[in-house]
């Protein structure tokens, strides 16, 4: 029998490692397999740690600007072929590194995700898997672009200020001193929103008022996002030989530029998504469990699988809206497999989950507790692996009485 583990990490409690290692060792107190863990994350908190730990990588610490500029320490993962790095921008430019009472999207800049783009390409890096969720930020990407070596300057020539300010003093965009290297690279970003970067459902209007835009700023800082758009719409009619030709009387029609303003996730991190798109050529949105599941290459692994375990802290309808154990039951039934989810804690709504593919899902809690003592790390592996061996005990007794 071959069963495949991947399973979300249990936040505040377990790794998606730690968690792998307890079912594993649950099914091999019941019975002998042949067991695969693949460690997973839905692209966000924990993405690089799973990917880090489970692909035989290791990691990288350096010093960036943060979100209100000052310097902090982040850390980023070279995973094990050496070529693919793995950033969360919210080690840089993420809303909980600034206190609720000093939120300033008027100057919190991106500035230190390019830092470790940039970090990351000159150690060889041409492959990137980033999640970008979790900002503090609304400047369109705008100072990660300047960190890569972008020119964004004013009328004067002098570069613009950080945060989403002095955007719409932009008057020209240069590239002339972004790195080659940067041509080489491809970009996975695991992006879950489908916002575009300008308008009511944009960055700005959206996820503004958590990062401390007033609701009397939504209308002028959506205009400087938009000026923004046009500024790169212009950059990109320049750099584009199509656009370049496009025009029915040979003359160059800024029009017929690419803008990615309403693309699905351009207004993603405060716009950060925009960035990518119109700046990275190579750059891809996806869904992050979908980037995830690629990396790990689970796909390989379950076609030939008899059981495949998942699980996230807890099972409610949210997980059928695209998260880890979803992705993974997915997967799992294109080949037939069954799908067993174990849980910290179990919804009343999480019915829908079998409707999602998962088989049959089970909390791990195994008595009265405090929600405290339960996120334990040491009582939820324990009970992650007694919980794993009773329901591999029942199948093989099921399976021996035919």
């Amino acid at each position: 029998m071959k069963i495949v583990i991947a399973i979300d990490s249990f936040k505040g409690s377990m790794s998606s490692a730690d968690a792998g290692s307890a079912a594993k060792a649950g099914i091999l107190r019941a019975c002998g397999a042949d067991i695969i863990v693949k460690p997973l994350a839905d692209g966000g908190e924990g993405t690089t740690e799973a990917l880090v730990e489970g692909l035989g990588g290791e990691y990288v610490s350096l010093e960036v600007s943060g979100p209100l500029g000052a310097k902090t320490d982040v850390r980023y993962g070279i995973l094990g072929d050496g070529r693919t790095a793995v950033l969360e921008m919210a080690e840089a430019a993420g809303i909980t590194l600034v206190k609720p009472e000093e939120l300033d999207p008027s100057r919190a800049t991106t500035y230190g995700v390019g830092e470790m783009i940039l970090d990351a390409v000159n150690r060889g890096c041409r492959e990137f898997i980033i999640g970008i969720g979790g900002s503090a930020t609304s400047e369109g990407g705008a100072g990660m672009l300047q960190a890569l070596g972008y020119e964004i300057t004013d009328e004067e020539g002098k570069n613009i200020g950080p945060g989403i300010r002095d955007l719409d003093r932009i008057a020209s965009i240069s590239s002339k001193n972004v790195p080659d290297a940067l041509k080489e690279c491809h970009f996975n970003i695991a992006c879950d929103v489908e916002n575009p970067l300008c308008g009511e459902n944009g960055a700005v209007y959206v996820y503004g008022p958590q990062k401390g835009v007033k609701e009397e700023e939504k209308q002028s800082f959506d205009e400087k996002l938009r000026h923004f758009a046009d500024k790169t719409r212009e950059y990109l009619q320049r750099v584009s030989c199509g656009a370049c030709i496009s025009g029915t009387d040979g003359v160059p029609r800024i029009e017929d530029a690419a803008d990615y303003r309403w693309a699905k996730g351009a207004g993603a991190a405060g716009g950060l998504g925009f960035a990518f798109l119109s700046y990275l050529p190579n750059a891809e949105l996806k869904s992050g469990i979908d980037i995830v599941l690629d990396a790990v290459g689970l796909e390989q692994e379950v076609k030939d699988a008899d059981i495949v375990i998942t699980g996230e802290g807890r099972l409610d309808s949210q997980t059928a809206m695209g998260k880890v154990p979803v992705g993974v039951a997915r997967l799992a039934k294109k080949y037939g497999a069954r799908v067993l989810a174990f849980a910290g804690g179990i919804a009343e709504d999480a019915g829908i989950c079998n409707e999602a593919g998962i088989d049959a899902f089970f909390p791990i809690v195994r008595g009265v507790t405090t929600m405290e003592e339960a996120m334990l790390p040491e009582n939820a592996k324990k009970n992650m692996e007694l919980s794993v061996e009773q329901v591999f005990r029942a199948i093989i007794t099921q399976n021996r009485n035919g």
